[in-house]
């Protein structure tokens, strides 16, 4: 099977009192370029998070979006900072002596003297943690991956049709090719009879001139080329797997061969068929741009 570069997946985990939400999103990329957005908490799992991907993604530039949400009450807790409230204290009673004055600081005051007392986040349990947002990534890669592979045999199917297009008009320019030179050795021995009236035409001159021509308008080598290029498109669609920087390379052929086609060609059929192939070359190489 094939996949298309273009896919979505979406997965939302709760556990306890957890809830962890992941949506990814992509489109055609040269390379493999994966974009992370999430919470500060969890940028530790960022490498984890990439390392699991590569089992489901081979190209595309995709977009992660984490959502990460705690509902517990226990998540933070107050912290005493007893050194620091009796250093406050010291200082307050040096004060009091130094400019005989009643230390009149009561508990309710000390306690919102800066870091006294501070509120902290308790330690989270990276284990457990990892294996809630393992289990959002994969459920959502699962989904992404699902609908890569439906959009890629779409992909396949489209491009087998287009590969059947190409192959009339190569079997059309093959069939037409002779009769081009046959029609020129009528059009050239008509003209040189006008020309020379009851005067004896020179086989062998003629000859000459027909061989020259078949020689210049000769496109067998690249109708050949062609066609397998079209087969071996066809063969690696129906094979699978991740092709397409392959295909990409087999479309840039084609055309270059088409270009040679229309160069070398003089009858306005041919012409025709070669400028029809060539756009229907560069459909499939925009289609192959979005496979995997």
């Amino acid at each position: 099977m094939i996949k298309s570069m273009t896919g979505f997946g979406r997965c939302e985990v709760q556990e306890a009192e957890r809830k962890i939400v992941v949506e990814m999103k992509s489109v055609n990329h040269r390379y493999m370029d994966i974009n992370i957005k999430m919470p500060k908490k969890l940028n530790f799992f960022e490498a984890a998070i990439r390392n699991e991907l590569k089992n489901y993604i081979q190209r595309g530039k995709v977009d992660i979006f984490v959502a990460y949400e705690d509902y517990t009450e226990s998540n933070v807790c107050v912290k005493y900072n007893k050194e620091l409230a009796a250093e406050y204290m010291g200082y307050l009673n040096q004060m009091a002596e130094d400019f005989s004055l009643d230390n009149d600081v009561r508990i309710s005051c000390l306690s919102r003297y800066p870091e006294v007392l501070t509120m902290e986040e308790q330690n989270i349990d990276e284990e457990k943690l990892w294996q809630l947002l393992a289990k959002a990534i994969k459920g959502a890669a699962e989904k992404f991956v699902e609908t890569r592979i439906k959009e890629g045999e779409n992909l396949k199917n489209d491009l087998l049709e287009k590969l059947d297009g190409m192959l009339a008009h190569v079997d059309f320019i093959t069939q037409r090719s002779p009769q081009i030179i046959a029609e020129y050795r009528q059009k050239l021995g008509d003209k040189v009879r006008e020309l020379l009236g009851d005067t004896k035409i020179d086989e062998n001159r003629l000859l000459m001139e027909v061989t020259i021509f078949a020689d210049r308008v000769c496109v067998d080598e690249e109708l050949v080329r062609l066609k397998s290029h079209i087969e071996t498109t066809r063969d690696t669609l129906k094979q699978g797997g991740s092709i397409g920087r392959k295909l990409d390379f087999i479309a840039q052929e084609m055309n270059r061969e088409a270009n040679t086609i229309l160069s070398k060609s003089n009858d306005l059929e041919i012409s025709n068929r070669a400028i029809e192939l060539k756009t229907e070359i560069e459909k499939v190489r925009e289609q192959i741009q979005n496979i995997e």
